[in-house]
Protein backbone atom coordinates (compact mmCIF):
# COMPACT_ATOMS: atom_id res chain seq x y z
CA UNK A 1 0.00 0.00 0.00
CA UNK A 2 1.35 3.31 -0.84
CA UNK A 3 0.92 6.22 2.20
CA UNK A 4 -0.29 9.17 -0.06
CA UNK A 5 -1.36 12.40 1.94
CA UNK A 6 -5.31 12.23 1.92
CA UNK A 7 -6.51 15.05 4.17
CA UNK A 8 -4.65 18.26 5.56
CA UNK A 9 -6.69 20.25 8.54
CA UNK A 10 -5.59 24.05 8.28
CA UNK A 11 -6.36 26.24 12.25
CA UNK A 12 -8.18 29.17 12.20
CA UNK A 13 -9.62 32.23 14.41
CA UNK A 14 -12.67 32.19 12.49
CA UNK A 15 -13.48 28.07 10.07
CA UNK A 16 -16.17 30.02 8.74
CA UNK A 17 -14.14 33.48 7.62
CA UNK A 18 -11.34 30.99 6.66
CA UNK A 19 -13.92 28.80 4.59
CA UNK A 20 -15.60 32.09 2.89
CA UNK A 21 -12.32 33.16 2.15
CA UNK A 22 -10.63 30.25 0.04
CA UNK A 23 -14.73 29.50 -1.44
CA UNK A 24 -14.25 33.11 -2.74
CA UNK A 25 -10.64 32.72 -3.96
CA UNK A 26 -10.46 29.24 -5.22
CA UNK A 27 -13.95 27.84 -5.38
CA UNK A 28 -13.53 25.61 -2.72
CA UNK A 29 -16.64 23.49 -1.36
CA UNK A 30 -17.19 23.57 1.97
CA UNK A 31 -19.22 22.06 4.58
CA UNK A 32 -19.45 23.15 7.93
CA UNK A 33 -20.20 20.99 11.53
CA UNK A 34 -20.95 22.99 14.12
CA UNK A 35 -21.30 19.45 16.87
CA UNK A 36 -17.61 19.02 15.77
CA UNK A 37 -16.32 22.64 16.00
CA UNK A 38 -14.67 21.55 12.43
CA UNK A 39 -15.49 22.87 8.94
CA UNK A 40 -14.64 20.59 5.72
CA UNK A 41 -13.32 22.12 2.33
CA UNK A 42 -12.96 19.94 -1.06
CA UNK A 43 -10.09 21.63 -3.12
CA UNK A 44 -11.57 19.85 -6.43
CA UNK A 45 -11.17 16.84 -8.64
CA UNK A 46 -7.93 15.42 -7.92
CA UNK A 47 -6.80 17.47 -4.62
CA UNK A 48 -6.42 17.01 -1.34
CA UNK A 49 -9.39 17.62 0.82
CA UNK A 50 -9.29 18.78 4.33
CA UNK A 51 -10.56 20.96 7.01
CA UNK A 52 -10.38 24.03 9.25
CA UNK A 53 -9.92 23.33 12.99
CA UNK A 54 -10.73 25.88 15.55
CA UNK A 55 -7.36 27.66 17.00
CA UNK A 56 -6.58 26.50 20.66
CA UNK A 57 -3.60 26.16 22.94
CA UNK A 58 -2.21 22.97 20.86
CA UNK A 59 -3.26 24.08 17.97
CA UNK A 60 -2.12 27.57 17.25
CA UNK A 61 -2.04 30.01 14.50
CA UNK A 62 -0.58 28.77 11.64
CA UNK A 63 -0.91 25.10 12.30
CA UNK A 64 -1.08 23.04 9.41
CA UNK A 65 -1.42 18.96 9.81
CA UNK A 66 -1.12 16.02 7.42
CA UNK A 67 -3.51 12.93 7.53
CA UNK A 68 -1.12 10.07 5.60
CA UNK A 69 -3.07 7.40 5.02
CA UNK A 70 -2.27 3.91 6.06
CA UNK A 71 -3.86 0.46 6.29
CA UNK A 72 -2.99 -0.71 9.95
CA UNK A 73 -2.98 2.50 12.33
CA UNK A 74 -1.54 0.75 15.04
CA UNK A 75 1.27 -1.25 13.11
CA UNK A 76 2.01 2.71 11.65
CA UNK A 77 1.99 3.88 15.13
CA UNK A 78 4.91 1.33 16.50
CA UNK A 79 6.83 2.00 13.46
CA UNK A 80 6.79 5.72 14.03
CA UNK A 81 7.88 4.95 17.76
CA UNK A 82 10.42 2.65 16.69
CA UNK A 83 12.10 5.46 14.28
CA UNK A 84 12.23 8.14 17.23
CA UNK A 85 8.40 9.79 16.90
CA UNK A 86 5.98 10.15 19.61
CA UNK A 87 2.46 9.51 19.37
CA UNK A 88 0.80 12.56 20.77
CA UNK A 89 -3.15 11.64 20.45
CA UNK A 90 -3.67 7.90 19.99
CA UNK A 91 -5.74 5.80 17.74
CA UNK A 92 -9.53 7.44 18.07
CA UNK A 93 -12.51 6.69 15.70
CA UNK A 94 -14.12 9.30 13.26
CA UNK A 95 -17.81 7.40 12.53
CA UNK A 96 -18.01 6.46 9.01
CA UNK A 97 -14.74 7.89 8.26
CA UNK A 98 -11.94 5.88 10.06
CA UNK A 99 -9.58 5.97 12.88
CA UNK A 100 -6.65 8.48 13.10
CA UNK A 101 -4.28 9.48 15.47
CA UNK A 102 -1.65 12.53 15.87
CA UNK A 103 2.25 12.37 15.69
CA UNK A 104 5.16 13.91 16.17
CA UNK A 105 7.99 13.48 14.20
CA UNK A 106 12.16 13.37 15.33
CA UNK A 107 12.23 16.83 14.45
CA UNK A 108 9.16 18.48 16.47
CA UNK A 109 6.69 18.40 12.65
CA UNK A 110 2.55 17.37 14.20
CA UNK A 111 1.34 15.02 11.85
CA UNK A 112 -1.72 12.39 11.70
CA UNK A 113 -2.47 8.93 10.18
CA UNK A 114 -5.51 7.37 9.27
CA UNK A 115 -7.14 4.36 8.45
CA UNK A 116 -10.06 4.66 6.40
CA UNK A 117 -12.84 2.93 7.57
CA UNK A 118 -13.93 -0.22 5.12
CA UNK A 119 -15.89 0.55 2.01
CA UNK A 120 -19.32 -0.81 2.57
CA UNK A 121 -18.89 -4.60 1.43
CA UNK A 122 -15.58 -4.89 2.13
CA UNK A 123 -14.03 -6.46 4.99
CA UNK A 124 -12.31 -4.66 7.80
Amino acid sequence: MSHPIIHIEISAQDRQEAANFYKGIFGWETQDFPDMDYTTFNSGEGGIGGGFMTVRDDSPAGTVVAYIQTDDINATLSQIEAHGGKVLVPPMDIPGVGRFAHFSDPTGNLMAVLQPAPMEGQAP
